[in-house]
């Protein structure tokens, strides 16, 4: 296994196929493949996590191009942690409750864009970091630290959704939730401000679990490779 992690080929190819279709998945979140193109794909904690994580994989790519030997993958890891919880965020969240929507058109779930962001770019993303970084090295305090960026999320929609004055006119593809909610758990036209607060607050936790779920995998990892 070590060999592998420390591959330059393997990581030249796997980081070459990951930004390849990321920037399939990124092109068709703003609607070009159906030639529709969406004035609020910025809104979306979907498209943020994978443009996020597609900028890092490029820069990945681009320090492993210029590397001459095998080593471990070091570009940002701290952030690198923070990313992968979110994309992991957006797999859950999408397959367990937006996909199974009675308001969302079934047929969308199939979409070339969709799939891509919301299956195989964020188990792909995970399995760089499983794959290609040095593990024991994740704290204790990044776990608590990622917070900040569901928190920064949050405070980014309801800025954008008061900069619109809350209007509700414009409608989304399930005509239900206006688009400066982009989720309907943060639509208080549905769920109620409390509703609001309560799907929060259990994202959040959910968020902060699994950085502390994955400190633990990245030790047992640690233990179970060889040493050189």
């Amino acid at each position: 296994m070590r060999t592998i992690t420390k591959n330059r080929t393997a990581q030249l190819i796997f980081q070459s196929v990951f930004c390849a279709l990321a920037l399939v998945g990124i092109v068709g979140s703003v609607g070009f493949f159906d030639m529709k193109f969406t004035s609020d794909f910025y809104i979306y904690f979907t498209n943020i996590s994978n443009y996020l994580c597609a900028g890092i994989m490029l820069a990945e790519l681009i320090q492993t191009a210029r590397k001459r030997e095998d080593s471990y993958v070091t570009v940002t890891p701290r952030l690198k942690f923070i990313a992968m919880l979110g994309i992991l965020l957006t797999f859950l969240v999408f397959n367990l409750m937006l996909a199974p929507d009675p308001a969302r058109d079934p047929a969308l779930n199939y979409d070339v864009s969709c799939i891509l962001c919301h299956i195989v770019l964020p188990l792909m993303f995970t399995a760089d970091w499983c794959l290609f970084y040095e593990h024991g090295k994740v704290r204790w305090t990044w776990p608590l630290l990622s917070a900040l960026y569901p928190l920064a999320y949050l405070a980014y929609v309801y800025i954008h959704a008061a900069l619109r004055n809350f209007d509700s006119s414009v409608m989304n593809y399930a005509g239900t939730d206006p688009v400066i909610y982009p989720y309907f758990f943060l639509n208080p036209e549905r769920v109620g401000v409390a509703g609001v607060v309560k799907w929060s607050a259990l994202l959040l936790a959910g968020f902060v679990l699994a950085g502390f779920i994955f400190l633990l995998i990245d030790r047992l990892m640690k233990k179970s490779n060889s040493p050189d």
